[in-house]
């Protein structure tokens, strides 16, 4: 939910302006607040939420990756907007939080389309059939891990497949001078701004939305 980048003043614009949270949706928001403590800050706005539904109802894609579930507030967004038949899988690694994405998806009625594993999400991609083709995948996990999950999600992209990769603004200080004490969080997600912006085999738009979500596709 960082946004520290963009003025308090158009940020509540924008988000007044987009649409507002369910009742399930609101829940998860206050449950995630006060039961999550200073970690509730990873959980995505309103304004990304409704962003991500319209996409994946505009994509229709089959079968959607989600790397880092947290309390479910991305997944059930797009959970939601899903076409008939088509299956999510979400990694994560804690069963604490996602016991709260769990309950929102029953409560949602799209628990049937969600398969959750609790491992790396390496390992659970590199499990997958080698001819699974993924549609829509998001990145929302550990930052030094976003290189990799890139690597190991960008071949399976089916041909009209997009990734969105969370945080890519980080507040704004990818974009500052590099400093001996900045978290590695920072240089990693710098690192890979400058790597995804230069590589020859997508194309690339980093959108000002929520931390910064970068939106790739297979040339």
């Amino acid at each position: 939910m960082g946004r520290s980048f963009i003025n308090d003043t158009i940020y509540d614009y924008a988000l007044a302006h987009s649409t507002q949270p369910d009742a399930t949706q609101a829940a998860l928001y206050e449950r995630t607040q006060a039961e999550c403590g200073p970690w509730a800050g990873m959980q995505i706005g309103a304004d990304q939420a409704a962003f991500m539904s319209i996409l994946v109802a505009a994509l229709q894609p089959q079968f959607i990756v989600e790397i880092g579930t947290f309390t479910g507030t991305s997944s059930l967004a797009m959970a939601r907007s899903m076409p008939e038949g088509a299956r999510m899988l979400c990694c994560d690694v804690s069963e604490e939080w996602t016991a709260l994405a769990r309950d929102a998806w029953e409560a949602a009625g799209v628990a049937d389309r969600i398969d959750l594993v609790i491992a790396p999400a390496t390992e659970t991609l590199a499990e997958l059939p080698d001819d699974q083709q993924i549609d829509l995948a998001f990145i929302d996990a550990d930052k030094t891990g976003y290189h990799d999950y890139y690597e190991a999600i960008l071949p399976r992209l089916s041909d009209n497949g997009v990734m969105l990769i969370d945080n890519t603004i980080w507040g704004g200080a990818v974009a500052a001078e590099p400093s001996d004490d900045e978290r590695p969080d920072t240089q990693a997600l710098r690192d890979l701004n400058d790597f995804i912006a230069a590589d020859p085999r997508v194309e690339v738009a980093q959108l000002t939305i929520g931390d910064g979500v970068t939106m790739v596709r297979r040339r």
